[in-house]
């Protein structure tokens, strides 16, 4: 197992102590991007190995298994994500091709398409999700300290009880 206070050389150090220039709010934003960058980087590995699509589309799979029935409209998607519409396009002809996501109109309005996962796609990501979550643990686990890990657990209840990794 790594030394505890071993810090991975490419994630900097945990901005957590008030001795710099930035107020608390600064530190917390600074904090969660970094933790959020690092977690996306060990997800990239997972996802491809265990759903061979790219992070990005993986992604839209996570907003659409979190709607109840049905999908969402491509414009609200591209708005969730931050992403051009044209990027989407693709990720979703991608996603189509890989059977995971299905495409159609929507009534009433000649222009809208709505997205939604394929049985194909609930299944996967039912078989995945806890490699995924587990992927999100650790990650978070690794890079934040305890009392930053203390108040993660709000969200992420499983979240190691242990020392910070990082």
């Amino acid at each position: 197992m790594a030394d505890p206070q071993e810090q991975p050389a490419d994630l900097p150090g945990c901005p957590t102590e008030g001795t710099g220039l930035l107020p608390a709010e600064l530190r917390a934003w600074m904090l969660l991007l970094a933790a959020t960058g690092a977690v996306e980087q060990r997800l990239r590995t997972v996802v491809k190995e265990k759903l061979d699509v790219s992070h990005d589309e993986f992604l839209v799979l996570c907003l659409l298994a979190e709607q109840p029935e049905g999908g969402l409209r491509m414009t609200r998607v591209a708005e969730l994500l931050g992403r051009p519409k044209t990027r989407l396009t693709y990720q979703i002809a991608c996603l189509q091709h890989a059977g995971l996501v299905t495409r159609r109109s929507v009534c009433g309005d000649k222009r809208g398409i709505e997205v939604a996962l394929t049985d194909k796609a609930r299944r996967l990501l039912t078989e995945t999700s806890g490699a995924l979550a587990e992927t999100v643990t650790e990650g978070l686990a690794r890079f934040m300290g305890p009392d930053q890990c203390a108040a993660m657990r709000g969200l992420v209840p499983d979240l190691a009880q242990e020392p910070h990794r990082g």
